[in-house]
């Protein structure tokens, strides 16, 4: 037995809608302000999103003849291209962004998988105390990670888990996991109950439904939470800086700050090395971006 989504045909023979154009003007010629205003809003977002990273690119391409005698929009007189060379050399940027990579790409899908079985639990199968445990894990996601830094650092020297990459798994699945159900609870609620009755009928498991029609069902939320999760797992510095201790297992953040200690008037490899720590982000994003949008509205509006 197979579970498959499927999606109604297309309707043939009825009137076609014309394709609405992209106006700034009402129908009978007024100009929509409101419409002008949100796009103007919009290019202005982007600009004060693109200027800082463009000035940040431009520089890490210039020597410091350059920096300090051009404007920082201007495009530098003498491409330096070594900067790069010398961020990756001096920064050690294969090692701990391999230390990010490895950390992130294991954390954030075991994660996301925990706190989806966690949520349909929670949403979908009806036990006594359920309220509780969405109030509890509710409140675990209000938690600030400043607060439980003494008592974390204690028990992974406990754990012998202190300075390794795998010892910063454990407090950032729980640190994570908390608001990712919390999502993806309001989601799972919002799927109409019949889709499940009707599988249930046809012989289909718990767990079969839990992996061959919720999940693929929550896919925008799980796209949205992805990059979400991604984004702070590669960018988070207080847990790291409590428990890594050796530069071999830095993560990105570390290496971030270190370098940038070391090496703060060197601005040209310190923005290179700065670029190039963001660009695992940007692709992750680039990646789900189409899920994105829908996906943080998840469980907004119940079907």
């Amino acid at each position: 037995m197979s579970i498959a989504l499927a999606t109604a045909p297309a309707a043939t023979g009825g009137p076609v809608k014309p394709k609405r154009e992209r106006t700034f003007t009402h129908t009978d010629g007024r100009p929509d302000y409101i419409k002008i205003g949100l796009w103007a809003s919009l290019m202005i977002t982007g600009l004060l999103w693109a200027v800082p990273f463009y000035i940040m690119f431009v520089t890490s391409l210039k020597s410091q003849a350059d920096i300090a005698n051009t404007l920082a929009w201007e495009l530098p007189t003498q491409w330096m291209w070594s900067n790069y060379a010398e961020a990756i050399d001096t920064g050690n940027l294969l090692t701990t962004g391999s230390n990010s990579l490895i950390v992130s790409l294991i954390k954030v899908p075991l994660g996301l998988l925990l706190a989806a079985a966690a949520a349909f639990a929670i949403a979908r199968i009806k036990f006594r105390g359920s309220r509780i445990a969405l109030a509890v894990i509710a409140v675990g996601s209000m938690v600030p990670i400043q607060i439980g830094l003494g008592p974390l650092f204690t028990t992974m020297l406990s754990l012998d888990l202190l300075d390794s990459r795998w010892g910063l798994l454990l407090p950032y699945l729980a640190f994570g996991i908390p608001y990712q159900v919390f999502v993806l609870y309001g989601f799972m609620r919002a799927i109409p109950d019949e889709i499940e009755e009707s599988a249930r009928v046809d012989g289909a498991s718990t767990l079969r439904i839990f992996f061959r029609l919720i999940l693929p069902l929550a896919k925008p939320a799980l796209a949205a939470l992805f990059i979400l999760d991604f984004v702070a797992t590669w960018n988070e510095y207080a847990i790291a800086t409590t428990l890594l201790q050796s530069q071999s297992n830095w993560t990105v953040p570390l290496a971030v700050q270190s370098f940038s200690t070391q090496f703060a008037t060197d601005y040209g490899p310190l923005n290179a090395f700065v670029f190039m720590s963001a660009v695992p982000v940007l692709i992750v994003y680039l990646l789900f971006q189409r899920y994105f949008v829908s996906g943080a509205l998840a469980g907004a509006v119940k079907g």
